[in-house]
């Protein structure tokens, strides 16, 4: 996605996460390259087996329900669903 179409600058990062699916039995390992108060894009090994909504937890403690608006073969931009 272009810098330009995004609302909200989002800060560079390299921060260490996991993407949480099947209700907690699923994670994946990803790093979180850069994020907003309203998404992230996030560096994955494969895309293969991801959902389209999934859980993002930071190494930090903090939670977010995601939903993934573009992916590559290694790369997924998220934006974060309000609960």
């Amino acid at each position: 996605m272009d810098d330009d179409q995004r609302k909200n600058h989002r800060n560079r990062t390299l921060k260490g996460g996991r993407i949480v699916t099947n209700d907690g039995h699923s994670t994946f390992d990803c790093t979180i390259r850069n994020l907003s108060d309203e998404g992230a894009k996030l560096a994955v090994t494969s895309i293969i087996g991801l959902p389209q909504r999934f859980l993002l937890a930071l190494q930090d403690g903090r939670r977010f329900d995601c939903e993934m608006v573009w992916h590559t073969e290694t790369e997924i931009g998220v934006k974060f669903l309000s609960s």
